[in-house]
Parts: structure tokens; C-alpha cells; sequence
């Protein structure tokens, strides 16, 4: 008798305590209001060209090919962003962007324009936002921010309205359509890691049957003020049985940050498998590429919240095997890594907030170009680009 007593009275606290949690469950769900948030910056310039390469050299870079002298007001980005949170296991995200446009000498264009010159929106990203898929990690599936820069570089240099990191200087894409992971390992979020799959066209339509894999791991130390962060990355450009063409970069990044002051250091090596043409008098030859980079800055507070400092100094080989007795010249296949030319870029400015996400940066551009081929004398040899500019950078939200 005691013995069913003691399983019934059992059965019963089990049974309450399921109603009890389900009904905790239900005022969870019930208490959930699906929400939005809208959002966007804008930065541009007023700009003053002091000093043009005799050769417009730079590729894709934004200020090749204008004349000395010239000067004008620009705008270089426009974002209107709006996030959704639809139940508490799923969010989207859509982003209009409106970006500078630059056609260099060689007719390489960079950026989103009309046809007639006119700065237009186009959606940048557009995507759908699993959390916790598993314990940790989120699946999204759509237009994606890769995790090349954007996640963790980009935010601790935190002067892209001045200038794009090294990387992403040579357009290695900071949103592609496609299918990503990002991860933790931990609730501080002090250990994680971005995993993605994506066509490798950012906001354009897919035209081979080729796919873009990145992989990125991070770790912040000492209370997050040391970030490390590595990044690899592959694409197969082309292949048949005699020509497999492909590039592939490894990055590193570390950086010490505090609120008076960040120092970073951040480098690639991007191998271009059979991504340049040696010419010769006789023949040409499809052969290998192996670009590297180091990009150093330091930023700071001059006065809390109303001025603050940065220099950044960039040092570009576009193919540590370059050949010049046996090539005349390369040509590049990967329209943003011409082969020819070593780059050295310096930027430094005073950042002034009169508000909060009001920013006006008075700042210099320089990038200088030393030519890989031997013989060549004066601005041929050594020439470089020297803009000044006037930033202006806001925030809404």
C-alpha cells in the first residue's frame, strides 16, 4: 500500500513539474516579440590630388589614374541596413549599399555605378540567421559578410571610412553569396571560428562551377586586449588537364588594444597557382604567382571621445618570384594583383568627434610604386600617388 502511495505521490511531482516546465516554455514563447532595427553610415571626402604616377599604376586602387591637381567632394559609401529578429531561433539581415566607383588605365573597374555615373544602391547582403544550430554556432544562409576581414580585422582597425585593410585593398571579397558557420567556444566569446562556402562573386550572379572556401580562427586574450586571428582561403579559377588554375591565401593578425591606443600588425601570402604570363621576345609562359603583404598601425586617443590618431603603413610584393632576367614583363590573370610593380602605402590623420558618430578626419594618402623590372631609371623606375584629403564619416541608427 505504502509502496504505490510513494509511486503515485512520485508520478505526481514528475507530472507537475512537466506542466510547471511547460508552461515556463510557453510564457517564454509568448513574451517574444519579433523586432527591427534600422541602420546605416555614410563617409566620403573632399579630396586634393597633390602628385600623380607618370605610369597610373595601382590597379583597382581609388585614386589611380587622376590627374595632379585635381580635387572634388566624394562620396565612397552609403549603407541602409535593417536586422529583424523573426522568433528567438531566427533573424534576417538585408544591407543596401551605394559604393565609389574607379576604372583604372587598364580598364579594371572596381565598386558599383550606373551606367551613366550615377551612385546607386545594390544589395550587399541578404540572409537568414539560424542561432545556435548547435551549442555555440549559428548557420546563415544567403549574402553573407565572409570572414576574411570583416569580422574581426576590420572592426580593430576601425578606420575603413579612411581606407580598406590589405586584403581587402586587393578586393578579396568581403561578402559572397553562399552558406556560413560562426562559431564560439566559449560564452565570453574569447575563442571562435567563421567557416563559409560561397560562389565567390560577392553580390553577382555565379558563372563557373567553381566555389570560394574560407576558414577563419580567432582567440582574445589578457581581458580581449590581444587579438589573434588566422584566415585561410581557396578558389579553383579554371582547370583543365594541362592548366589548373587557383588561388589560395593564408593571413595572420595581431593586435593589442586598449582604450587609449591599438597597436596591429596584419599579413598575407596569396599564391596564385599558374595566375601570371611571363612574356618573352619568343614565347610566353603561364606560370606561378606568390604575392605577399604587411600591414602595421597604431591608433589612439588624443582627447576621450573628441580626438583621436592613426598611421597605418602597408608594404605589398605582388610576386616574390619575379624573374626580370628571363621575363620582360607579366601579365597578371587575376585583375587585381598586377604583377609588375612593389606598392608602399602610408595613410595618417587626427580623427575629430564633435559628437558621438559624428567624425570629420583630416588625412594624407600616399601610395608609392617601384617597378620589378631592372633598367628602368626615374619616375619609370619609382613614382608614386599623394592625395589630401577631408573625411567625413556618420552614423545612424
Amino acid at each position: 500500500m505504502y509502496k504505490s502511495i510513494s509511486i503515485g505521490i512520485i508520478l505526481s511531482v514528475l507530472i507537475s513539474a512537466k506542466a510547471a516546465i511547460a508552461q515556463e516554455k510557453q510564457k517564454a514563447d509568448t513574451s517574444f516579440k519579433p523586432s527591427g532595427k534600422l541602420w546605416g553610415y555614410t563617409f566620403g571626402d573632399y579630396y586634393y590630388k597633390a602628385h600623380s604616377d607618370s605610369l597610373n599604376r595601382g590597379g583597382s586602387n581609388q585614386y589611380t589614374g587622376i590627374e595632379k591637381g585635381r580635387n572634388a567632394f566624394q562620396i565612397r559609401r552609403v549603407y541602409l541596413g535593417y536586422n529583424y529578429d523573426i522568433s528567438p531561433k531566427f533573424a534576417a539581415e538585408v544591407l543596401l549599399a551605394a559604393e565609389d566607383n574607379v576604372t583604372n588605365s587598364s580598364g579594371v573597374t572596381s565598386g558599383d555605378l550606373l551606367s551613366d555615373g550615377k551612385l546607386a544602391f545594390y544589395i550587399k547582403l541578404a540572409n537568414l540567421r539560424w542561432k545556435n544550430v548547435w551549442k555555440g554556432t549559428d548557420l546563415i544562409i544567403g549574402q553573407v559578410a565572409t570572414p576574411t576581414f570583416s569580422l574581426v580585422t576590420e572592426p580593430v582597425w576601425g578606420y575603413r571610412f579612411v581606407e580598406r585593410t590589405v586584403a581587402d585593398i586587393r578586393r578579396t571579397p568581403s561578402f559572397d553569396l553562399g552558406v556560413a558557420l560562426q562559431g564560439k567556444f566559449d560564452s565570453q566569446a574569447n575563442f571562435g571560428y567563421n567557416l563559409m562556402v560561397g560562389n565567390g562573386n560577392g553580390a553577382r550572379p555565379e558563372n563557373d562551377k567553381f566555389k570560394w572556401f574560407y576558414g577563419d580562427v580567432f582567440a582574445k586574450f589578457l581581458d580581449k586586449r590581444i587579438v589573434v586571428d588566422l584566415y585561410a582561403d581557396y578558389q579553383r579559377l579554371n582547370s583543365t588537364l594541362t592548366w589548373h588554375h587557383s588561388r589560395n591565401m593564408i593571413k595572420g593578425f595581431v593586435a593589442y588594444t586598449t582604450p587609449a591606443f591599438t597597436v596591429g600588425v596584419e599579413a598575407f601570402v596569396n599564391h596564385g597557382q599558374q595566375d601570371v604570363v611571363g612574356v618573352q621576345t619568343l614565347q610566353r609562359d603561364t606560370i606561378s604567382a606568390k604575392a605577399t603583404a604587411v600591414s602595421a598601425f597604431v591608433k589612439g586617443s588624443v582627447i576621450k571621445d573628441k580626438l583621436g590618431f592613426f598611421t597605418r603603413l602597408d608594404n605589398y610584393n605582388p610576386d616574390v618570384n619575379y624573374n626580370s632576367n628571363l621575363y620582360s614583363s607579366y601579365k597578371g590573370l587575376s585583375g587585381n594583383y598586377e604583377p609588375n610593380n612593389k606598392e608602399l602605402f602610408f595613410t595618417a590623420g587626427l580623427d575629430f568627434t564633435p559628437v558621438k558618430n559624428v567624425h570629420f578626419v583630416p588625412n594624407v594618402w600616399y601610395n608609392r610604386y617601384t617597378s620589378n623590372q631592372t633598367g628602368l631609371t626615374g619616375s619609370a623606375r619609382r613614382d608614386h600617388d599623394l592625395v589630401y584629403r577631408l573625411t567625413f564619416y556618420y552614423v545612424y541608427r
